[in-house]
């Protein structure tokens, strides 16, 4: 889905009161579209959970989106994954 329409739904859901986060593969459009919180990979169109077949891999990318939702920062937040391994 696109990462533009992604954050602007974010936002609507974050007006209604239901916290979200998302992973972007696509920095420059997620600092325009400011979506509540949002972690950006460094993986190519398609791979927002990285090299296909590493479970540890996505299972680390997801962990580390969702631990966005206990960020006590003011929304916008966007984070840059830490430690993924680039496949």
């Amino acid at each position: 889905m696109c990462n533009q329409s992604v954050g602007l739904i974010q936002r609507a859901v974050e007006a209604t009161g239901i916290s979200t986060t998302s992973i972007t593969l696509d920095e420059s459009i997620t600092k325009r579209v400011k979506p509540p919180r949002a972690l950006s990979v460094p993986y190519r169109f398609g791979y927002p959970l990285g090299e296909p077949n590493n479970p540890e891999l996505q299972h680390a990318i997801i962990a580390e989106a969702l631990s966005l939702l206990e960020n006590e920062e003011t929304p916008p937040i966007l984070k840059v994954a830490g430690t993924l391994r680039v496949p």
